[in-house]
């Protein structure tokens, strides 16, 4: 390896690890922005460099250096995290105090929907996975039947747009179907106060769910650990559903629903593929207009 690029290399990593803005607590995205740096335009650069035998010695160091301002960086996070969540148990962030200090460390107002071509996930996403939990993630322990859909997070942008939609009211109780590791619910629970419910299938996931919520002292978030087709919904007002099942199964879920919502009205948002078999429902109404079903939340009242 030449010099000059290892003395590049060298220089990027001091650049980033004499920048004393980045150890500030609140400079989340710009710290998010330099550990990205740090992982794929210089440990990359290095590892791919030091395929060749003769390189591999001299560029060790400085691999072992850039490893180190990284873990540097995460520990400020970790840190920052930390104490958030003690902060959230003991009741000090929820609803505007909570969106209030977001934007303090996101440096732009959260509750605003972005535009409806912005998917995927941004610093938002990883700000509340730091800030919700520092639990690893659980290898799943059941087999998923035919119907169940892999499980992926709801983009955060999707969430707080529900939460403004849903203007939940005194009395409302909001369900999550499929509802995985628990973000979407104990979001909604932190933002609004109102009763949070996730059902879930495989175990791990539900009991990851309910130690996050515990781990923030919420007493009025709860996941179930059931098959969707068989949840009590009786409670139930304001349901949320990013495409958990699909074909026969989701077609039975949807049948529970309709069952409750002969009882009472009930609203129903949805998010991805499940969208387009929900607008066919006689049952519910499609309340607002969406141009692709994909990448749009889709709210729906019982009739």
């Amino acid at each position: 390896m030449k010099i000059g690029l290892q003395q590049e290399i060298l220089s990027d990593i001091d650049i980033i690890a004499k920048n004393e803005k980045l150890y500030f607590e609140k400079n989340f995205i710009l710290r998010t922005q330099a550990i990205d740096d740090i992982e794929f335009h210089v440990i990359d650069r290095i590892l791919f460099f030091a395929e060749s035998a003769d390189s591999f010695d001299q560029l060790n160091d400085v691999k072992q250096y850039a490893e180190k301002i990284r873990s540097q960086l995460e520990e400020v996070n970790t840190k920052m995290f930390q104490k958030l969540r003690e902060q959230i148990s003991l009741g000090g962030y929820r609803g505007k105090a909570l969106m209030h200090l977001m934007n303090e460390y996101l440096d732009q107002p959260q509750d605003t929907v972005l535009q409806d071509d912005e998917t995927g996930y941004d610093h938002l996403d990883l700000f509340l996975n730091g800030l919700l939990t520092d639990r690893k993630l659980p290898p799943e322990t059941k087999e998923r039947e035919t119907g169940m859909i892999y499980y992926q997070k709801t983009p955060a942008r999707i969430i707080f747009e529900l939460i403004k939609k849903a203007a939940f009211q005194p009395g409302d109780v909001f369900y999550d179907l499929g509802s995985g590791l628990g973000q979407v619910a104990i979001l909604v629970n932190l933002f609004t106060s109102v009763i949070s419910k996730g059902v879930e299938f495989e175990l791990a996931y539900c009991n990851y769910a309910k130690a996050s919520a515990a781990d923030l002292d919420l007493s009025h978030v709860d996941f179930i650990n059931a098959d969707a087709r068989h949840a009590d919904y009786s409670s139930g007002t304001v349901f949320f559903m990013y495409t958990p099942f699909a074909g026969e199964m989701f077609r039975d879920v949807l049948c529970k629903l309709c069952a409750e919502a002969k009882k009472r009205k009930i609203r129903i948002f949805s998010y991805g593929s499940c969208t387009s078999e929900m607008a066919r429902q006689h049952w519910l109404r499609q309340v607002n207009e969406i141009q692709n079903g994909q990448v749009e939340l889709a709210e729906f009242v019982s009739v």
